[in-house]
């Protein structure tokens, strides 16, 4: 049987020859083919997935924007805004990753991001009559940024109170020396008051506050304090509103230091004062304390007050006329009711140590005109300083209230931290 002839192919090239036949004519079909399926694929064909697109253009930035959105109260340009509870900083479909808030001063506000990121808010309470800058930032599923800026002005008061204070900022005083401060105006929000006073020691002890009344403050540790110790009191009362429409407006930090240990006692009943300074006795003093119709109050007592020479009328502390002496020498006051313990030139020597004749008050000898630093008031004067600590026992009178003075020595720990 006769067998069909191959059949070939033909392809002319652009001179119009004729091209090769059999296998070398189907070699140059292929190397055709495939240079037209290169054109065909660099013109637009092949995979199009957004793998592929990755895998083509590797390190590409995401042109998306972030889901997550960042709100600020108070709105941006808010005026008259509240120095308490009005600051929020909240993220919706995103977590908050920064927020910086700082006043006029550039000074940074503490605050807290939540646990969960959804929020942020200032640890205290804000100044008055300041411009605060917001910047906050959230960040979405995506790890993409949100960011808001906004800025706002809080009140200004049209009524403030302050907090006198000792001791005073740079003093030394003795261990017994409380934190004291008397509000010109009645405190109505008293935790709010306290919580902007910070008072911490170095070496560190626990230090807590106690009010007596509305409008006094004071903190003291549970012991007298150690010789040595450093005090630092931040007051932070600007934009405290401790009555209602009535703002703080003090903003300071005060440091002092704690002296040597001198504690004094006074024996009413044996008309002695044993001076004992670091725990050893310098001195035991004769004395005269309150005759029995006027007897002096037992206690601990501190030293608020030291006036070389000062004038003691009766009429001012409920005595009448009974007496008035204007050249009282070396006093030191012990309680705001008119304690004190001062040189006595007029009574006669023998009485100090032998009876007890004054109005309550403890005397010492001395001469007129606070000269003599060798008597017993001009000795003691030279050693003592605001703060020191000096006790009464024996009297036949009652214990003096804590907030008759700086006095509160005499509340247990337990009633001081109620």
């Amino acid at each position: 049987m006769n067998s069909q002839p191959v059949q070939t192919f033909e392809v002319r090239a652009s001179t119009g020859r004729r091209a090769a036949r059999g296998n070398g004519g189907r070699a140059l079909l292929a190397l055709v083919l495939g240079a037209l399926l290169l054109l065909v694929t660099a013109c637009g064909g092949g995979d199009k997935s957004p793998a592929a697109k990755e895998k083509q253009e590797p390190g590409k930035a995401d042109t998306k924007a972030s889901q997550a959105v960042v709100t600020v109260a108070p709105k941006n340009g808010a005026k008259d805004v509240a120095t308490s509870g009005t600051l929020k900083v909240t993220a919706e479909k995103g977590k908050l990753s920064e927020v910086k808030v700082t006043d006029t001063k550039g000074n940074e506000i503490d605050g807290k991001i939540s646990a969960d990121g959804a929020g942020w808010e200032p640890t205290h309470h804000l100044a008055a009559s300041t411009t605060y800058k917001v910047h906050a930032l959230a960040k979405d599923a995506e790890g993409r940024a949100s960011a808001q800026d906004t800025s706002f002005t809080t009140l200004v008061p049209k009524n403030t109170f302050i907090g006198d204070f000792r001791p005073e900022n740079g003093s030394t005083v003795g261990v017994g020396m409380p934190v004291s401060f008397r509000f010109s105006r009645g405190i109505t929000s008293p935790d709010d008051v306290e919580k902007a006073i910070k008072v911490t020691a170095e070496p560190s002890v626990p230090i807590e506050g106690h009010w007596f009344g509305n409008d006094r403050l004071d903190f003291r540790p549970e012991k007298y304090w150690a010789p040595g110790t450093k005090v630092t009191v931040k007051i932070n009362l600007d934009g405290v509103e401790g009555r209602k429409g009535v703002y703080g407006k003090q903003t300071r930090t005060v440091k002092f230091t704690i002296g040597r240990s001198q504690v004094s006692t006074v024996d009413a009943k044996n008309h002695t004062m044993k001076v004992v300074r670091d725990g050893k006795t310098l001195r035991t003093i004769p004395i005269t304390a309150g005759a029995p119709s006027t007897t002096t109050y037992n206690g601990e007592m501190v030293i608020s007050e030291k006036l070389k020479v000062t004038r003691m009328n009766g009429a001012t502390v409920g005595f009448g006329g009974e007496y008035d002496i204007k050249d009282v020498p070396n006093a030191m006051r012990l309680s705001d009711s008119g304690t004190f313990i001062h040189g006595n030139y007029w009574a006669g020597s023998g009485t100090f140590g032998s009876a007890n004749v004054s109005h309550g008050c403890v005397g010492l000898r001395d001469v007129r005109g606070a000269g003599d630093s060798g008597t017993p008031a001009g000795w003691f004067w030279e050693r003592s300083m605001i703060g020191d600590v000096v006790i009464v026992k024996n009297s036949h009178d009652k214990k003096i209230a804590p907030e008759n003075g700086l006095n509160g020595w005499n509340m247990s720990w337990a009633d001081w931290t109620k």
